[in-house]
C-alpha cells in the first residue's frame, strides 16, 4: 500500500521551535505590487532618510495605531 496521502500539507501541525517558547514576536512577510514610479519614489525617499524601504514602511505602519 502506498504511503502517499491526499490533503494539504499546511494543515498538519508543525513542531514547536525555540522561537515559539522564547516570547519573541513572530514576523510576517508582506508582499505587494507597486507601480515602478512609486517604487522609485519610495526608494529615493528611504535613501534620503538614510533608511531602507523596510525601515520606512515599518515606521509608517507603527504610526497607524
Amino acid at each position: 500500500m502506498s504511503m502517499l496521502k491526499a490533503g494539504r500539507p499546511s494543515s498538519e501541525k508543525r513542531a514547536m521551535t525555540m522561537g515559539d517558547i522564547s516570547g519573541e514576536s513572530k514576523v510576517k512577510r508582506v508582499n505587494f505590487d507597486l507601480p515602478e514610479a512609486l517604487h522609485t519614489r519610495l526608494k529615493t525617499y528611504a535613501a534620503s532618510q538614510g533608511k531602507s524601504i523596510k525601515e520606512v514602511l515599518t515606521e509608517f505602519v507603527e504610526g497607524l495605531g
